[in-house]
C-alpha cells in the first residue's frame, strides 16, 4: 500500500503514536459504608454459588439461603456462610424481620411471584437478569415497589466488569466525545447448557446471555433516543444444541449506531471486543474472555492502555449488590434500578421480534 493511500485512509496516523497516561477512572464496584445490611438469597443453582463467592469476597452479610433443593442451599452455606439460615421453603426465608435485602436468583418464569412476596414483605430486591418477560409486568412491579418505599434493582452485572466499567466511565467524562458507533463481537463457547433447563430457551443467545449487551449499549448510549431495532438468529451448521447459537443485531439511536455479533459455538480461537468510536477519540476492550480483557484508549493525547484488576464474575456481582445497598444507605435509586432496565429490556424483545419475523 502506498503511502499516499495510507495518508488517505488515516492508517499512518497509528504508526508511533504518543503513549498517553490513561485516564483516572473509579471503575471499581461500589461498596456501602456498613457492610452489616443482612441479606437473603433465594436460588442456590450455580449463579447463586458465583453470587454468594463474590459477597464474600466484599465482606456482604448473608443471612439465610433459599432453594427448592434444600441441599443446595446447605451446600452453598456450609461452603459461604456457614451461619446461615437454611430452607426450602421461601415463605420462611421473607418471615426472618433480619432480612433486608432478597436476592433472586432464579428464572423470570418463576420470579415474578417471588418479587410480589418479597414486596408485600416489605423487602428490598436485587433480581436476577432478565428482570421480566413482559415489560408492562415490569412497570407494575417498579410501582408497588415505589409506592411500598422499597428499591427494586436488577442484576445487569456486566455493568460492573472491570472493562465495562472503566469504559462507561470513559463516555461519561466525555473522553472520547459523543458516542457515534459500537460494536460487540463475541466469539465463546456456550455448549455448556446442553442437558441443562437453559437449552429449552429457544432466544437463548439474544435473550438470557444478550440482555447483558442490550443493557451496555443502552448504557453507553444513555439519553439518545431509539430509532430502530433489527435482528437475526440461526443455528450453526455444525452445532449439536438446541437454540441458535449464532445471533446478530443492530440499534440505531438517535445520532449512533450499535452492532451486537455473537457466536456461542467456537471452541477454539474465543474472542471478546468491544469497540466504541467518539467524535474525539475511541475506547477498544478485547481478550480471549469476559474476564480477561485489555483496554486501549486513542484520543488526541495518544494512545493509553489502563491497568484494571478484578474480573466480570466477581466485581460484577459485587457491583449489582453493591450498588444497591448502598442506594438503600443513601436513600437515594440504585443506577440498577429497575425501572432504568427496562429500557435495556424493551431493546432486548425489539431485537427478539425482528429476528422472529425477519
Amino acid at each position: 500500500m502506498s503511502e499516499s493511500i495510507n495518508e488517505d485512509y488515516g492508517l499512518s496516523r497509528v504508526v508511533g503514536e504518543t503513549e498517553a497516561a490513561a485516564p483516572e477512572i473509579d471503575y471499581r464496584p461500589p461498596s456501602p459504608r456498613s457492610l452489616e445490611t443482612p441479606i437473603g438469597l433465594i436460588g442456590c443453582g450455580g449463579i447463586g454459588g458465583q453470587q454468594l463467592a463474590a459477597y464474600r469476597h466484599a465482606g456482604f452479610r448473608v443471612v439465610a439461603l433459599c432453594d427448592l433443593d434444600e441441599s443446595r442451599a446447605r451446600r452453598l452455606r456450609d461452603q459461604f456462610y456457614p451461619k446461615a439460615f437454611v430452607t426450602a421453603d421461601y415463605r420462611d426465608l421473607l418471615a426472618i424481620d433480619e432480612v433486608r435485602v432478597v436476592d433472586l436468583a432464579t428464572h423470570p418464569g418463576e420470579r415474578l411471584g417471588l418479587i410480589e412476596a418479597a414486596i408485600t414483605a416489605g423487602r428490598h430486591i436485587l433480581s436476577q437478569k432478565p428482570f421480566v418477560l413482559d415489560p408492562e409486568v415490569g412497570e407494575q412491579l417498579c410501582d408497588r415497589a415505589e409506592a411500598a418505599g422499597l428499591y427494586l434493582a436488577v442484576n445487569q452485572n456486566g455493568r460492573w466488569a472491570p472493562h465495562f466499567s472503566y469504559l462507561r466511565g470513559v463516555v461519561d467524562a466525555g473522553i472520547i466525545g459523543e458516542v457515534e458507533s459500537l460494536a460487540f463481537t463475541i466469539h465463546w463457547d456456550h455448549r455448556w447448557i446442553a442437558g441443562t433447563p437453559f437449552e429449552e430457551i429457544d432466544e437463548l443467545i439474544l435473550y438470557d446471555f444478550g440482555i447483558h449487551w442490550f443493557d451496555l449499549a443502552a448504557s453507553f448510549f444513555r439519553g439518545r433516543r431509539v430509532l430502530s431495532v433489527s435482528a437475526t438468529a440461526t443455528h450453526a451448521r455444525s452445532q449439536r444444541v438446541k437454540p441458535p447459537f449464532l445471533a446478530a443485531a443492530t440499534i440505531e439511536f438517535e445520532g449512533g449506531l450499535a452492532s451486537l455479533f455473537f457466536n456461542g459455538h467456537v471452541e477454539f480461537g474465543q474472542q471478546d471486543r468491544t469497540h466504541i468510536a467518539g467524535s474525539a477519540g475511541s475506547a477498544t476492550s478485547e481478550g480471549p474472555s469476559l474476564s480477561q480483557q485489555q483496554v486501549t484508549l486513542h484520543t488526541a493525547a495518544g494512545l493509553a492502555r489502563p491497568h484494571l484488576e478484578g474480573t466480570w464474575f466477581r466485581e460484577g456481582f459485587q457491583g449489582a449488590m453493591g450498588e444497591l445497598l448502598c442506594a438503600i444507605e443513601q436513600h437515594r435509586p440504585p443506577a440498577n434500578d429497575a425501572r432504568d432496565n427496562l429500557r435495556s429490556l424493551r431493546l432486548c424483545l425489539a431485537a427478539l421480534a425482528s429476528a422472529r419475523s425477519r
